[in-house]
Order: C-alpha cells, then sequence, then structure tokens
C-alpha cells in the first residue's frame, strides 16, 4: 500500500499561508506579539489538517518561500518556528508576498487550491500589486482568505531601534488596509477576516478549515 498516501492526498487540499514578517509584526497587541501569536495559531491549524499539503512564504519588503507545499508538518512546523522579522527589506510587499503563495500553487493537483494572507498592514513595496496577484490567483482557481491582525485604535509597535540595536516601542495608529483585503479575497472566491486578537484569530482559522471541510463534501 505504498500510494495510499498519494490516494489519500489526491482528495487533500493544498494550502500556502503567506505571513506577513514586517517589523511591524513585533507589536505587542497580541502576546508576546502579532508574530508569535499568528505562529502559534498557524501551528494549531496545521495539526488539525495532517493529510493537506501546507506551505508557508514570508514577506516582508520582498517575499521568499520559508517552506514549500509538503505534508511533512513536522519540517514545516520547524520551519514555521524559524520564521523572523528583519530578515528581508523593510516594508510591506503583501502583493508579492500573494504572488510568492500563488506561484507554489501554479503545478498543484489539488481539487482545492488555498492561500491564506496574513497581514497587520498595508502594500508599500514590490513589484506586484496586490489586486494583480489576486487576478492571477483567480485565474488558476486558487481562494484567497485574508486576514487583517492587529487591534483597533493604537497599538504598541516598533518605531525604530536604539544604538544597543534593542527595539524601541511606542503607540502607533493601526494602519491595515482592509479594503485592498476584501478586494482580494471577493476576487478569488475567498473570504475576509479581521482579528483584533489571538482568540479571533483562532475563530478565523477554524472558519476557514470549516469552509473547506464543507466545500469537500
Amino acid at each position: 500500500a505504498e500510494d495510499s498516501s498519494e490516494e489519500r492526498h489526491s482528495e487533500g487540499i493544498d494550502i500556502a499561508i503567506a505571513l506577513d514578517v514586517s517589523g511591524s509584526m513585533l507589536a505587542r497587541d497580541l502576546k508576546p506579539d502579532r508574530l508569535e501569536a499568528a505562529k502559534r495559531v498557524a501551528m494549531d491549524f496545521i495539526d488539525g489538517r495532517p493529510n493537506d499539503r501546507i506551505g508557508l512564504v514570508v514577506y516582508e519588503g520582498d517575499a521568499f518561500t520559508q517552506c514549500p507545499l509538503t505534508t511533512d508538518h513536522n519540517v514545516l512546523k520547524t520551519l514555521f518556528s524559524e520564521a523572523r522579522s528583519g530578515f528581508i527589506a523593510n516594508g510591506t510587499a503583501v502583493g508579492m508576498g500573494l504572488a510568492t503563495a500563488v506561484n507554489r500553487l501554479r503545478h498543484s493537483e489539488a481539487k482545492s487550491k488555498v492561500v491564506i494572507l496574513l497581514t497587520d498592514g498595508v502594500n508599500n513595496t514590490g513589484a506586484v500589486q496586490p489586486l494583480d496577484a489576486a487576478m492571477l490567483a483567480d485565474r488558476m482557481g486558487i481562494r484567497v482568505y485574508t486576514i487583517g491582525l492587529g487591534t483597533r485604535g493604537k497599538a504598541l509597535s516598533p518605531v525604530g531601534r536604539y544604538p544597543d540595536g534593542s527595539l524601541h516601542f511606542d503607540y502607533v495608529e493601526v494602519d491595515l488596509d482592509e479594503k485592498t483585503l476584501q478586494a482580494i479575497s471577493a476576487a478569488t472566491g475567498g473570504r475576509s477576516f479581521r482579528a483584533t486578537d489571538e482568540r479571533k484569530l483562532k475563530e478565523i482559522y477554524n472558519e476557514i478549515d470549516r469552509l473547506e471541510k464543507t466545500r469537500f463534501k
């Protein structure tokens, strides 16, 4: 029965998670910060879908594949936990993050192809506009669920560095482009969500899980 895992996979879902790791993801309105909370909740989601191929794209000023689509979720979770802010250029290239995730699913044979795009900001850099990446996703039959992360109002966020390299925090308006996120999910038949805290983020992942399971039936 060597091929049973292959067979099982043919009815699975391919999911690429595109995770914003820009500096603002170190804001402390989620505990200990947005990035760690986002990673924690995503890992629970991964545990709940053992048969799906899941991959991880991270983006700041540019985007790269942290982990290609895989059913080896131990490797995936290790690479997930290693995702850090400040490795790539400054800025938030939401369009590049989405385009890179879409690219990972380009050759997918799965019946269902999904991107979960998480950001706490506004696309302000990168060669690809978010809506162009969404159009591309739609042409390839990929649904994009978008999650905007952050409290409403102000959040304790990194605003610079002290001479010793440690981060300097201050209260900053949460600047999230919800309109674009809604347009991305609308263009691809996905849904758009707003997570103001970790509990809400968990609910959103559960909802995505539920939506994909019902679609399958």
